[in-house]
């Protein structure tokens, strides 16, 4: 068998990724390795036999892959950021992220490690294969730099996760945070209930009678969709310019809470309305896979002046939002309508509604994307002090993506992945470039073992996610005022992280907080452990 792997690259590459990705299943107390485990069976592989080997390709074409579908995926989050407390948020990342640099540089020296080491430990104790990948492209053909940069990632990783649950836990305890007020506080922006319910209100409130609905919502705070009304025996969907009556029946869709406020407005909550005749009307999810719907808002369709419909929610990948007008579309999405039956079928041609085609890559842009970012990784940039600088295989494709992301379409091109599509794509990516380099660096990760080295490098590693951590949530919540649910997010460098904070909050405020930052921390993270290898000795 052993023969067989070493003459058979290809074989070695899918039993590493099979049997890690097993591996990253297992769950203990809750926490996943993930993806990541492909790495560490990688090394173990490379451990066994130094002539395990796969192509360079393989790890250069998975890097690309992964990076770029990031990139097209966080595109919005990234720039819609700044929109709400952009420039707070931006400069926490930055010093968090800078602390943890200057630690770095502490540890270097004190522990007298090689600048390839250290950058490793900086990537492994912020959980980031990204800024691994990164750097490993910069070193180009030096082995050696190569094999002790994965080392300290791989010392530094456990603690990079473990570590920062622990400081998590106990913060939580010293700042003595109430998830319920900070909940509260964070609706008003964020939604951060974790689930949409619906709720059949009847109009018994004189207050609420004979006004409008755009009336009724100016002064309030509800995030909520209306779908129907029934008065008398007939049923019509609502819309802004919709006035209500004494024994009208409402459907509302929302949050618990908002659904509370609104019952004890409107009047009281029943049953009618619920159950109700589709001759005329139907509820329906329709797939979005035609690509001219893409990039578009809800508002932008002018469905009310075509159709008798509404959109009342989105489920996109795992998560199901609300319809609001501003929410732009995206292909994959499964929007459910709530319409006549007659116009049910002119909808689904106007959305596609097609799984297959909603789940296909558009070879053309996805190509032409990638095309355009290597050649901006291959552009060599200049600063002062005689230091050159490129992007490379990671950095292109990134910032290419991102930018594409967030356009989404240029005329007829549409740039975005379907979800499906992205997630397949990722997920496929970092497992090959994992796989590459657990298996290169085996052997030098076998030799450190039997060294004090070892010792050194997990304690180093430990301190570096340990402490960097507990400095920025203490300078996140104390100075910068961010409530520590979102704070949770943005400490959150690894899904089982992300999963625990989650768990500890009871909301989705860390989900929030992680998709608002996960973009600016991931191309700061490549950034600085890029700098870190050109500057240290």
């Amino acid at each position: 068998m052993g023969s067989q792997l070493t003459e058979n690259s290809l074989l070695l590459l899918f039993l590493v990724a099979a049997i890690g990705y097993l591996v990253g299943s297992i769950r203990i107390k809750g926490a996943t390795l993930g993806v990541a485990a492909v790495l560490f069976v990688g090394l173990a592989f490379g451990m066994i036999n130094p002539n395990f080997q796969v192509p360079e390709i393989i790890f250069q074409l998975g890097l690309i892959l992964f990076v770029y579908s990031i990139g097209i995926s966080s595109g919005s989050a990234f720039f819609q950021s700044f929109k709400k407390n952009g420039y707070r948020d931006m400069l926490f990342v930055m010093i968090m992220l800078a602390i943890s640099a200057v630690m770095a540089v502490a540890i270097h020296y004190i522990f007298g490690f090689d600048k390839a080491t250290t950058t490793g430990l900086y990537s492994g104790s912020s959980t980031n294969t990204t800024a691994l990948a990164a750097v490993t492209d910069l070193i180009g053909n030096n082995q050696k730099a190569i094999q002790n940069i994965v080392v300290g990632y791989t010392y530094s990783y456990p603690m990079g996760v473990i570590g920062v649950m622990i400081v998590l836990k106990v913060c939580e305890k010293l700042l003595k945070v109430d998830y319920v007020a900070e909940k509260k506080l964070l609706r008003k922006d964020y939604p951060v209930d974790t689930e949409l319910s619906t709720r059949s209100v009847k109009v018994t409130n004189e207050f609420a009678s004979g006004r409008t609905l755009r009336d009724i919502l100016r002064p309030t705070d509800w995030n909520l969709v209306f779908s129907r009304v029934t008065k008398g025996s007939t049923i019509s969907l609502v819309h802004y310019d919709t006035v209500f009556e004494l024994g009208d029946t409402l459907m509302m869709i929302g949050s618990v809470e908002d659904l509370e406020k609104a019952t004890v407005f409107f009047g009281e909550e029943t049953t009618e309305n619920l159950y109700y005749d589709r001759k005329e009307y139907d509820v329906q999810q329709i797939f979005v896979s035609n690509p001219k719907m893409v990039g578009r808002t809800i508002a932008s369709l002018h469905l009310n002046s075509k159709y008798d419909a509404i959109i009342t929610r989105i489920r996109r990948g795992d998560t199901e939002m609300l319809a609001q007008p501003q929410t732009a579309l995206e292909l994959g999405d499964r929007v459910r309508f709530v319409a006549r039956r007659i116009d049910l079928k002119e909808l689904s041609k106007m959305f596609g509604d097609s799984y297959y085609e909603s789940s296909r890559v558009n070879l053309f842009s996805f190509g032409l994307g990638m095309a355009i970012g290597l050649v901006l990784g291959s552009i060599e940039f200049g600063f002062p002090g005689g230091i050159k600088f490129k992007l490379g295989l990671a950095g292109g494709p990134l910032i290419v993506g991102l930018l594409l992301g967030a356009i989404k379409r240029t005329g007829p091109i549409v740039w975005a992945l379907p979800y499906s599509a992205n997630v397949t794509l990722r997920q496929l990516g970092l497992i090959m470039l994992l796989a590459v380099v657990g298996l290169q660096s085996g052997h030098s990760f076998l030799e450190s073992l039997n060294q004090t080295r070892a010792l050194y490098l997990f304690i180093a590693g430990s301190v570096l996610s340990m402490f960097s951590a507990f400095v920025a949530i203490i300078i996140g919540f104390r100075i910068f005022k961010i409530p520590f649910s979102l704070l949770l997010g943005f400490m959150s460098n690894q899904p089982a992280i992300l999963d625990f904070a989650t768990d500890m909050s009871k909301n989705r405020a860390p989900v929030i907080g992680y998709t608002l930052m996960f973009p600016i921390a991931l191309i700061m993270k490549i950034l600085f452990a890029q700098i870190l290898y050109l500057i240290l000795p």
